[in-house]
């Protein structure tokens, strides 16, 4: 579908819209130019007036996360009503999203697991935060999970479904969502890298058991098994810049006209986001109106655009005011509030730096190597096995199996932190004349991959 709508609270509906389970969502242009989203809620979801009390809560928590320094959740501008609709304003675009990525696309080469890594430490920071300051998101899946400019993952329509379906905060299937993410980035976008393939069912396995902190950590204790470079989003930003490319040639099947700019705002606009008044609970739904002869970006405007909530004290105006010592120790009980929060925020980022040690050991890679050349007589055949793990310390149990014998032989060997590799070795000694092809085994006992038998052989060849 193809719109070129009118201005709306300053901004611009655009070229582009698609619907998700709140409603529909178009490509925006915000006043300064700048793109952005404006989400059209379902008008059945939203009707009761409690259901509109929920989002504009959600909304509000929102940009006070984001004022305390959550930077991975799309930023919000405005939350208003216009002609019988309700739209929530971005301040940034909210596409792509991870499953404009996952979708085949011609010409657009898939991100590689080194994307895949960023977005899932990324989505999971963010998460943490989110849970720290007794929120979730409530609707996490690939099509929530934005893409920015810069190549960051960020979260949309964070607390919206919660907040319409009128249920409490569940951090447990977020948690759940992201493992289900984790697998899904395993199957597709690691699908030729075996070794992050299986940190990322590990990180989903971790999740579901020890929840989101461990994850991450083991996520970022495996980045040996990650492709060169991947820190930098270099892979994930072609693939995002040749995504945009496509997405704006093939609109509606013709290039897509250029953005429009704003026009006057035809009928009332009123923002949702109400301003308490002094001694009261909360006010009426009108803070400030846009419309004919009233000016699109008037300083509380612009003051709402930069994304400051409704606890700051507004320029004088009689629809805007909050007076007296209640209104001081509100705006004082908020700020501690943020100073928490934010410092919440710093202790779980400080702890996401020091790559918690907690992290369980992980095998991910077994090989195994005999010698090339013929041995002779008397010879002691050494065979290697090689470990990669996640570098974290503990205990591995493996077991070597010899071609011409039926026992087998069992070690334990302890393995220090900091090392992403451990070698072991078989000493075979070949007596007498004569010639054969000797096969050694080894498999790893525990700690074993999630679903996977790790195990290797190797040959030599003896002549005396």
């Amino acid at each position: 579908m193809n719109t070129d709508r009118g201005g709306l609270a300053g901004f611009r509906l655009t070229h582009r819209t698609w619907t998700d389970e709140l409603g529909t969502w178009s490509s925006a242009v915000a006043a300064d130019g700048r793109p952005a989203g404006a989400l059209s809620f379902d008008p059945r979801l939203i009707g009761d007036p409690a259901t509109r009390e929920r989002l504009v809560g959600a909304v509000v928590a929102d940009r006070r996360l984001t004022q305390a320094g959550v930077t991975g959740l799309v930023p919000i501008a405005d939350l208003i009503a216009a002609q019988g609709e309700v739209w929530l304003l971005t301040a940034e675009p909210v596409n792509p999203t991870v499953a404009d990525l996952l979708s085949e696309t011609p010409g657009v080469p898939r991100p590689d697991a080194g994307s895949a890594a960023g977005v899932l430490v990324e989505i999971a920071q963010t998460l943490l935060a989110v849970h720290a300051a007794g929120l979730a998101h409530g609707a996490l899946h690939p099509g929530t999970m934005v893409i920015a400019a810069d190549g960051s993952a960020r979260l949309a329509e964070r607390g919206l479904a919660d907040a319409i379906h009128g249920r409490p905060p569940a951090p447990e299937r977020d948690v759940a969502a992201w493992s289900s993410l984790a697998r899904g980035l395993a199957a597709s976008w690691a699908a030729s890298s075996p070794g992050a393939a299986g940190l990322f069912e590990r990180a989903a396995a971790t999740a579901s058991t020890h929840g989101l902190a461990p994850a991450r950590d083991a996520l970022l204790a495996g980045r040996d098994l990650l492709p060169p470079g991947f820190d930098t989003r270099d892979r994930l930003l072609e693939t995002l810049h040749l995504w945009t490319a496509h997405d704006a040639r093939t609109r509606d099947g013709r290039p897509a006209p250029a953005p429009a700019l704003p026009a006057p705002d035809e009928g009332d606009i009123v923002t949702l986001l109400h301003v308490p008044r002094s001694g009261e609970s909360r006010t009426e739904d009108v803070v400030m109106r846009f419309g004919p002869g009233v000016p699109v970006e008037t300083t509380a405007a612009q003051l709402w655009r930069a994304g400051r909530d409704q606890q700051q004290t507004e320029p004088p105006s009689d629809r805007l005011r909050v007076l007296g010592a209640p209104a001081r120790r509100r705006r004082r009980r908020t700020a501690v509030s943020s100073v928490i929060l934010a410092l919440m925020v710093v202790a779980a980022l400080v702890a996401w730096l020091l790559r918690s040690s907690a992290v369980p050991l992980a095998v991910t890679e077994l090989d195994v190597v005999a010698p090339k050349k013929t041995q002779g007589c008397g010879a002691t055949v050494k065979i290697k096995g090689l470990l990669t793990t996640n570098g974290s310390a503990g205990e591995i149990r493996y077991q070597w199996k010899r071609s011409d014998r039926k026992e087998t032989i069992e070690q334990t060997d302890t393995v220090a932190s900091g090392k992403t590799s451990h070698e072991v070795i078989l000493q075979w000694s070949v007596k007498g004349e004569g010639s054969f092809k000797g096969t050694a085994t080894l498999r790893l006992l525990s700690p074993l991959p999630e679903g996977r038998k790790l195990q290797d052989k190797a040959s030599f060849n003896f002549k005396c």
